[in-house]
């Protein structure tokens, strides 16, 4: 189906005609048109053209809304103040607008028609490490991404850059060819998550006592890093298994967030190892990096030290070992080069910002990143804890994320039973699931990215505020009502007068494809959670002063339950981009 053009585009394509109509030389104004508290719209963009033509806005602003014919979609236009418009739509094009979003799957959002190949690095765990806290954000944030970007269009390739190579897998890999059988597993059963972490972090702590105190072991695991860089068949098959072990329990992890993260799409570090040496004499030979004291660097008159010397990019060491800089580059290479990316997206920490603006500017100076080809990091902050400091347990260890995910659905599922009337233990269960994983991942999203935000477990599973809990109540209020209302089904009738709670929610429904543009455009999921906790808003107003079922005539009953579908479809597809369940029944 074609997308449905929002009413705030035609009255702005309205007031544009009047513009050039009453201004032949304004033909190219922007009306400025916003949603308004004083009326349905407003527009401000008179004033600038006034000053522009040295006129008296008040009289310009009438000449326009004079030249405006006479239509079925605005209902009043009032000059005010010096020169705004204060702009009044009918009800018949609120009702129109939406029976069209209605009657389309996609609920009338357009595609993008500039789409690319987005290319989205997302979700690094370290193998033979425990997933904590930190690694929470750049998984939730890029899932969203992902969903959005596709829902507009956009082909998406998603990259899960794991920490999978460096030494330490020296110290690791020795370890295991002197005690064979620290990573067997105790059946031939299917083995858990959480017996592949604890397999892993026994024989990372025994390994690394060793390496500490035993000189000789030191040497020979320093040795095996050498044999592991130059593609020794036994080393790099002991490596295989650190990385296959660890991948059970990130799945587990991923699963548990209910994440799809697919095999194919984790490409970690050494996926590059290949192209590294090509990459560095690409950048030598084209002047990029210099050799400085036997280390290859990138140079850049923004970037100095607390010395006030050039702080470089370092591409290769002087030992000529590759740092992470020379991965990046190659990754970047690959994406361009090889999967036709039109934009990289990296969410990373913030905290590597430096070292991304870097790693941007010398591909810009390589011509892999050019006018086609950009490269956004989607920078995000830290978790903290309730008392505003970084989120550690109380003995000060990093929190593990498998142990805040479960507290999450344990704390869900309490409110669900507290709730609930008519689940079964296993609905509850679910739903606990549902409900919890939700709260975690709506709590990160509707922060800005940029911000550090308080991981307040009381807060997420509230049921007031602004909480995913409050959406998925809404969602499954609005069900309930609609198995409630028999023989009376949802239909819209342009004819009815709308009440303001009405009419303030079916234009906040109308605005959905705008927002998701905007989202997509600017890599802001937290722009969709506002916009879906302003919907249910709205709804619960409409709700608390239209009655639904016991609305005084049958077409009022239809068209009520109308707005009550499309809000639910609505919250149902932006929950969907966000990663969060909308479960039927709560």
């Amino acid at each position: 189906m074609a997308s449905v053009p929002s009413l705030a585009s035609t009255v702005q394509q309205r007031l544009a005609d009047g513009l050039s109509a009453a201004l032949p030389d304004a033909a190219s104004a922007d009306p400025l048109l916003r949603r308004s508290d004083r009326a349905d719209f407003q527009a401000n963009g008179i004033l600038a053209l006034a000053k522009q033509l040295k006129g008296n806005p008040r009289e310009l602003a009438t000449k326009v809304v004079e030249a405006i014919p006479a239509n079925d979609v605005l209902k009043e236009i009032e000059v005010s103040g010096p020169g705004f418009l204060n702009i009044t739509v009918t009800d018949a094009a609120i009702i129109d607008t939406l029976a069209a979003r209605a009657a389309d799957a996609r609920l009338g959002v357009p595609f993008n028609e500039s789409a690319g190949t987005t290319v989205i690095d997302y979700a690094q765990p370290n193998v033979a490490k425990e997933m904590h806290v930190g690694h929470l954000r750049s998984a939730v944030i890029g899932a969203a991404m992902v969903e959005i970007l596709e829902f507009t269009g956009e082909t998406v390739v998603r990259r899960h850059h794991i920490g999978d190579w460096g030494t330490q897998f020296g110290m690791l890999i020795q370890y295991l060819i002197e005690h064979p059988h620290e990573l067997d597993h105790s059946s031939e059963a299917e083995v858990s998550g959480e017996e592949a972490m604890s397999n892993l972090n026994r024989l990372y702590k025994a390994s690394r006592a060793l390496f500490d105190s035993d000189e000789e072991f030191k040497t020979r695991a320093r040795a095996r890093v050498v044999d592991l860089q130059a593609g020794d068949e036994e080393t790099l098959a002991l490596w295989q298994r650190f990385v296959d072990e660890s991948k059970i329990y990130f799945y587990s992890v991923f699963d548990k967030l209910d994440m799809d993260i697919r095999d194919g799409d984790v490409v970690g570090e050494s996926g590059y190892n290949d192209m590294l040496v090509e990459t560095c004499r690409l950048l030598e030979e084209s002047g990029v990096a210099v050799r400085s004291e036997g280390a290859l660097c990138v140079f850049f008159d923004d970037v100095k030290g607390p010395d006030g010397n050039p702080t470089p990019l370092i591409v290769q060491k002087s030992d000529g070992g590759f740092g992470y800089a020379a991965t990046d580059l190659s990754a970047i290479r690959d994406r361009v080069q090889n999967l036709k990316a039109t934009s990289l997206l990296y969410v990373v920490d913030a905290r590597q910002s430096l070292h991304f603006k870097m790693v941007f500017e010398t591909a810009r100076r390589a011509g892999w990143l050019n006018d086609e080809v950009k490269a956004v990091q989607l920078a995000f902050g830290t978790v903290l804890g309730k008392d505003g400091k970084p989120f550690k347990t109380r003995e000060g260890e990093t929190v593990r994320l498998v142990d805040l995910l479960d507290e999450a659905v344990d704390r869900a599922s309490a409110v669900v039973r507290e709730k609930a009337q008519d689940l079964t233990e296993a609905e509850i269960a679910e739903r606990g699931a549902q409900v919890g994983i939700g709260a975690v991942k709506y709590a990160d999203l509707s922060t800005s990215a940029a911000r550090d935000y308080k991981f307040d477990l009381d807060q997420m599973v509230s049921l007031n505020g602004d909480t995913s809990v409050y959406l998925q109540y809404a969602y499954a209020r609005i069900q309930s009502i609609l198995r409630k209302a028999g023989d009376a089904k949802p239909a819209a009738h342009r004819e009815l007068s709308l009440a303001a709670s009405e009419r303030a929610l079916g234009l906040h429904l109308d605005g959905f494809g705008e927002l998701i543009a905007e989202a997509a455009a600017e890599y802001a999921p937290h722009k969709l959670a506002a916009y879906l906790y302003q919907l249910a808003s709205h709804y619960t107003t409409f709700y608390s002063e239209c009655p639904v079922l016991k609305a005084d005539t049958a077409e009022q009953v239809e068209n009520r339950l109308f707005l009550c579908d499309l809000t639910a479809r609505t919250l149902h597809q932006g929950m969907a981009l966000l990663g969060i369940r909308t479960p039927e029944r709560l």
